[in-house]
C-alpha cells in the first residue's frame, strides 16, 4: 500500500531540468556579459601582445651575426626583464579576468535562479533540477529559461 501510494504521487508529480552549461553558453545575458569582459580585457591582451613581439624582436637582433658580446648581454638582460614583465603581467591578466568573469557568472546564475523559480511557480513544476546524470528530454525545459532571460 505505501508502494502505491509512492508512485501515485510521483505520477502527480512535475518535473522539470535546466541545463546550466547551455544557458551560460547560449543565453543573451551570458553572451552579453562575454563581450563587455572581451572588451574590459583587450587592451591589456594588446599590451601582452605588443611585448611578445617586443622579445621576439629582441631574440632576433641577438641571433644576428656580428653582434658584440656586451650588446648580446645587454640584450639578453632585456630580454630576460621583457620575460618577466610578460609572465608577471599575463598571470595578473589571467586572475583578473577569472575574478571578473566569477562576478559576471554570478550575476547570470542570479537571473537563471530567478528565471527557474518564475517558470515554476507559472507552471507549477514541484522540482527543476540544473544537474542530472541522464534525464529525459520530455522534461528539459531549457529553451523556456532561455526564452525567459531573452525577455527580460
Amino acid at each position: 500500500m505505501l508502494l502505491t501510494s509512492a508512485s501515485a504521487w510521483a505520477a502527480e508529480m512535475k518535473i522539470g531540468f535546466v541545463d546550466t552549461d547551455r544557458i551560460l553558453r547560449e543565453s543573451a545575458p551570458a553572451q552579453k556579459a562575454g563581450k563587455k569582459l572581451e572588451k574590459e580585457f583587450d587592451l591589456r591582451r594588446q599590451e601582452l601582445q605588443r611585448l611578445s613581439a617586443q622579445g621576439k624582436n629582441l631574440q632576433a637582433q641577438m641571433d644576428r651575426p656580428g653582434v658584440s658580446e656586451s650588446d648580446r648581454k645587454a640584450k639578453e638582460r632585456d630580454l630576460i626583464r621583457l620575460n618577466q614583465d610578460f609572465q608577471r603581467m599575463q598571470r595578473e591578466l589571467n586572475e583578473d579576468l577569472n575574478t571578473r568573469r566569477n562576478e559576471e557568472l554570478a550575476g547570470i546564475q542570479e537571473r537563471v535562479n530567478g528565471a527557474i523559480q518564475q517558470i515554476a511557480n507559472n507552471e507549477k513544476y514541484d522540482l527543476i533540477l540544473q544537474e542530472a546524470a541522464w534525464r529525459n528530454p520530455r522534461i528539459d525545459i531549457t529553451d523556456k529559461v532561455l526564452r525567459l532571460l531573452s525577455e527580460k
